[in-house]
C-alpha cells in the first residue's frame, strides 16, 4: 500500500470516527434526559395512577359504585406499577430532548431546504402522539370499561340481595393489569396517529404517491382491520373506534401527499425541470386523426 492510499484512508476514516462520537454524545443525552424523566415520575406516581383511573372510576360511579380501588394481586406488583408509570412518563417527558437531540445529529447533514422540510415533521410527530394518546385516553377508555363493566351480575359479592341464588359477577381488578390495559390503549393510538406524518415524510422523500396510496387503499382497509383486532381488547366498539380514526388518518394521508406533490410539481414548474408529457398537442392529435 502506498503512501497516498494510506492517507486517504485516514483521511475518510476521521469523519466516520467523528461521526460516531456524536452519536455517541447525543445517545447518552437522550439516556440521561429519559432517565431523569423516570426519577421525576417515580416520587409522583401515586397522583399519576390516580390520574390513570379516573376512566374506571367514573365508569364505575355511572353504575352506582362508588368505590373503584383495585388489587395487588402479588406482592411485589405495587412496585411494578410504579416502574410502569416511571417508564411510560419518563419517556413521555424526555421525548421532545431526545428529539431535539436526533435533530442537533442529523442536521448538520441536510441542506438548509432539506432542513426545512424536516424540521416541521419532527415537530408534528410527539404533536399527534399526544393528540392520539389524548383521544384514547378521554374518549376510548371510558367507552371500552362501560362496555366492559357491562358484564357484571348482581349477586351478594356487589353487596345486593338477591333471592334466586344466582351468583353474583363483580369487578375486583388487578393495578398491574389496569395500568398495562391503560397504557396499551394510549400506546397503540399515540403509534397510530403517526399515520399522517410518516406517509407525508414518505411521499416528501418520492417513496410513496398520493396515486399509489390510493390504489392499495383496500388492502389498506384489511390491513386496518387486523391492526385493530391486534392492538385493541376482544370487544366490538374499541376496534370499530380504531379503524374509523386510523382509516381516517390514511385519507388525510393521502390528501397531505397530494399537496406535497402539488407543491414540489410547482416549483419544478417555476425552475424549469417539469416536463408536461402528459399534456397532448393538439396540432399532432388533428395529424394522427387524418
Amino acid at each position: 500500500m502506498t503512501q497516498i492510499d494510506h492517507d486517504e484512508i485516514e483521511d475518510s476514516s476521521a469523519p466516520l470516527i467523528e461521526h460516531l462520537a456524536e452519536l455517541r454524545t447525543r445517545l447518552m443525552h437522550s439516556a440521561l434526559a429519559f432517565v431523569l424523566g423516570m426519577i421525576i415520575c417515580f416520587t409522583v406516581w401515586n397522583p399519576i395512577f390516580n390520574f390513570l383511573t379516573h376512566p374506571l372510576c367514573d365508569a364505575m360511579a355511572a353504575r352506582g359504585t362508588a368505590d373503584c380501588g383495585l388489587i395487588l394481586i402479588k406482592l411485589q406488583e405495587g412496585f411494578f406499577v410504579a416502574i410502569s408509570i416511571s417508564l411510560m412518563g419518563g419517556l413521555m417527558l424526555s421525548f421532545p430532548y431526545i428529539s431535539y437531540q436526533m435533530w442537533r445529529f442529523v442536521a448538520p447533514g441536510l441542506y438548509k431546504s432539506e432542513q426545512g422540510a424536516f424540521l416541521p415533521f419532527l415537530i408534528a410527530s410527539p404533536f399527534m402522539f399526544f393528540l392520539g394518546a389524548s383521544f384514547a385516553f378521554y374518549i376510548v377508555t371510558p367507552l371500552a370499561f362501560d362496555f366492559f363493566l357491562g358484564f357484571q351480575q348482581p349477586g351478594t359479592v356487589l353487596n345486593e340481595e338477591v333471592t334466586n341464588g344466582t351468583a353474583g359477577i363483580a369487578f375486583q381488578g388487578s393495578a398491574q393489569e389496569y395500568l398495562n390495559l391503560t397504557i396499551k390503549f394510549i400506546v397503540a393510538f399515540g403509534l397510530c396517529f403517526q399515520l399522517p406524518v410518516l406517509l407525508t415524510l414518505m411521499g416528501k422523500a418520492g417513496l410513496v404517491s398520493s396515486e399509489g396510496l390510493g390504489n392499495v387503499r383496500k388492502y389498506a382497509v384489511v390491513a386496518i382491520l387486523v391492526l385493530a383486532a391486534l392492538v385493541t381488547p376482544p370487544d366490538v366498539i374499541t376496534q370499530v373506534i380504531l379503524f374509523v380514526v386510523v382509516y381516517g388518518l390514511y385519507e388525510i394521508s393521502i390528501w397531505l401527499v397530494r399537496r406535497v406533490e402539488t407543491k414540489r410539481e410547482a416549483r419544478l414548474r417555476a425552475e424549469g425541470y417539469y416536463d408536461d408529457e402528459d399534456i397532448e398537442d393538439p396540432l399532432m392529435k388533428d395529424f394522427d386523426d387524418k
